[in-house]
């Protein structure tokens, strides 16, 4: 009997401390939050009234406001940067975009023909063929890339006024059936120029695997051949 109202006794006292626990953490929640509640109103109410009491807060509201004041500044500054709208091309007289040049094709008949491509910078423009070779493909599959052969080339060539600038294309390197037709060939100065041209060939062409040289200012340096 006496272990049973041992052990009853027990479990009421587990039971009452649990009582407290709860009762206590309660009472400590309380002021908590309402401490918490008025500690985040203050910064706002401080800062809305900006009193003098506050110096500080206030002060430092103004210069995120400057900050803010200049973001926008920064903005009209970066909007005023349109003068290329004017007509002046200002920006060009660097390296040369293909929007940036007069491409003329003709079809030549050495090394079993080939296609010489002119540049020359429009009215107005300087800029410089940095990039030694013009990027050039038939249509967009990776088969009609023309590869690179490293012949000719300057670095850079200027191009203004009458300067011109050559690159010999030659469609097919195979001495088979192989390839595809193509009635335009797409040059660019560069891989990855937003403006590439497409040139209208003078009939259509069998490409297969086709060949590049670099940018030359001399014609015959511009004459396709595999090395």
């Amino acid at each position: 009997m006496r272990s049973r109202l041992a052990a009853r006794s027990a479990r009421l006292v587990l039971a009452a401390a649990a009582v407290t626990a709860l009762a206590a953490t309660a009472t400590a929640c309380g002021p908590e939050d309402t401490t918490d509640t008025g500690s985040s109103a203050a910064p706002s109410t401080v800062a809305s009234d900006g009193s003098g009491g506050s110096a500080g807060s206030s002060s430092e509201s103004p210069s995120a406001g400057d900050s803010s004041t200049g973001g926008s500044k920064s903005t009209g500054g970066s909007t005023g940067k349109t003068d290329s709208d004017d007509g002046e091309k200002s920006g060009y007289g660097q390296a040369c975009g293909t929007n940036d040049l007069d491409l003329t094709l003709t079809s030549e008949s050495q090394t079993g023909g080939y296609y010489l491509v002119t540049a020359k910078a429009k009215s107005g423009i300087t800029c410089y063929l940095d990039v030694n070779t013009p990027s050039v493909s038939f249509g967009s599959g990776a088969d009609g890339v023309a590869s690179p052969v490293g012949q000719g080339g300057e670095d850079p060539i200027k191009l203004t006024g009458s300067n011109v600038a050559y690159t010999g294309i030659s469609p097919k390197t195979t001495n088979n059936n192989d390839g595809k037709e193509f009635e335009n060939v797409i040059i660019a100065t560069t891989d990855d120029d937003p403006n590439p041209a497409e040139l209208k060939l003078p009939e259509a062409a069998n490409v297969d695997k086709p060949i590049v040289t670099n940018w030359a200012t001399n014609s015959s340096e511009a004459i396709p051949r595999i090395v």
